[in-house]
């Protein structure tokens, strides 16, 4: 499970740079970079090995 939200994490982050340097989709982008770096420390926090 914890392999899944990094892999999340990280789809995120992707997205947020193609929209970021591409498209402007507002707001929604930068939600889902806030997402992805939520679920990085999450897993930093708990001491998870990525």
């Amino acid at each position: 499970m914890s392999s899944l939200l990094y892999i999340i994490a990280v789809i995120l982050v992707v997205f947020w740079a193609i929209g970021f340097l591409g498209y402007h989709a507002g707001g929604l982008i930068h939600l889902l970079l806030v997402i992805a770096v939520i679920a990085v420390l999450l897993r930093v926090i708990r001491g998870e090995k990525i």
